[in-house]
């Protein structure tokens, strides 16, 4: 009987010891909130991913005032590179989830890499917000309540790309990648043509760096035909398909159409004055504060103007902050999911908001035409207009 006091004493003790050896790791857990951001570091969309890289953290940093804290809480930025790669993509994101503890993830740069990624999102219970990846699929048949997208869909792209040059008397033939990204932006190309007549659809495989026979399949199509007549270009990453200008299209009365790239990409453009298509980002043409704001941190740091991508990592990470800031810092999934569903959110593309039923982000998108600066490396996209959400009728594709 005497010794119960000593064990009870060295019980406390014992519990105070661990206690005391636990409370760092739970302090710091309680402290931080955790972002994975699953990218293409490296790959075939490598210049992408570090744009998105580099754009989420100027966000995070713009959006918090500098404290890279939200009620308190430091924001921890995990970086992940997927290297364009499916599997390797879905276990990035399960290992983020599970040992690195993330709260919420954002990524990736390909649509194939998205869809591989979705049901982990659906597995841990974890949000992810996808950006930049575009199929539709991402937000539609392949969508879970877990998946929230900044980044535009194919559906946006095509539907602001067909107010651009979906005209009566017009044949259109489109060249796009086989892949996800590809084949979900023609369907949607297709869905959103009401005026003019598609004649052909020519896929090439994602690497392709010769467009000749391609090209060839496309005259053939067109160059009989009455009227005007387009190639409209869906691609991404590597391989130039605007090459294709240089096989006398002018001689068939061919034109090439096609949406916003990133700068290096659009030097392509120069050859192409009095293009039009459709954007969602040009550093020269939304108005807005936060425009202003990446616009001069970018110069700032890198000397050069924000890219495409640049302005899709920091818009995310404005949702990211916006949400944050709605639950007082907390992650609790279905708490955020509360707060992001419906929430609408300023960005250097102008203000974004989540639409309920499939959490895609509605966004403006800019009708541009192309214009030659002698002085800049790449062909300028001027705006004709602006085109609203409210006026593009993105469809729901998710089936609820």
């Amino acid at each position: 009987m005497q010794r119960r006091p000593f064990l009870h004493s060295a019980l406390a003790l014992s519990a105070m010891a661990t206690m005391a050896a636990a409370a760092p790791a739970a302090m710091a857990q309680q402290g931080e909130i955790r972002i994975a951001h699953v990218y293409s570091k490296t790959g075939a969309l490598e210049a992408y991913g570090k744009q998105t890289q580099a754009g989420l953290l100027m966000g995070l940093e713009y959006a918090t005032g500098g404290s890279m804290a939200v009620n308190g809480k430091k924001l921890v930025v995990i970086e992940k590179d997927d290297q364009g790669k499916p599997d390797l993509g879905k276990s990035l994101l399960a290992t983020a989830y599970s040992d690195d503890k993330a709260d919420l993830a954002v990524g990736p740069t390909s649509s194939g890499v998205a869809l591989a990624m979705l049901p982990v999102a659906e597995e841990y219970k974890k949000i992810l917000l996808v950006e930049p990846a575009v199929a539709d699929s991402i937000t539609g048949d392949k969508w879970n309540k877990y998946i929230f997208r900044t980044g535009r869909n194919s559906s946006q792209d095509a539907i602001s790309n067909a107010v651009a040059i979906d005209k009566a008397g017009v044949t259109i033939a489109t060249l796009a990648q086989d892949n996800a990204f590809g084949r979900d932006g023609v369907k949607a190309f297709k869905d959103a043509i009401k005026k003019g007549k598609l004649a052909h659809e020519e896929y090439l495989p994602a690497a392709t760096t010769d467009f000749t026979a391609g090209a060839q399949r496309l005259i053939d199509k067109l160059k009989d035909q009455p009227g005007r007549k387009i190639i409209w270009i869906v691609w991404a990453g590597a391989g130039n398909p605007f090459k294709i200008a240089d096989m006398d299209l002018k001689r068939y009365g061919i034109e090439i159409a096609t949406g916003g790239n990133i700068l290096p990409a659009m030097a392509a453009y120069k050859n192409l004055p009095g293009m039009e298509g459709a954007t969602y980002y040009y550093y020269g043409i939304p108005k807005n504060p936060v425009n202003e704001a990446l616009v001069s941190m970018h110069y700032k740091q890198y000397k050069t103007p924000p890219d495409f991508f640049t302005a899709g990592g920091f818009s995310a990470a404005m949702a990211i902050v916006t949400a944050l800031k709605k639950t007082g810092g907390d992650t609790k999934t279905n708490t955020l999911i509360k707060a992001m569903e419906g929430m609408s959110f300023d960005t250097p593309k102008g203000q974004m908001t989540f639409r309920k039923e499939d959490h895609q982000a509605l966004q403006s998108m800019y009708h541009f035409k192309i214009r030659v600066d002698p002085a800049l490396a790449w062909g300028v996209p001027e705006l004709v207009r602006e085109i609203k959400p409210e006026e593009m009728q993105v469809p729901i594709r998710n089936g609820r």
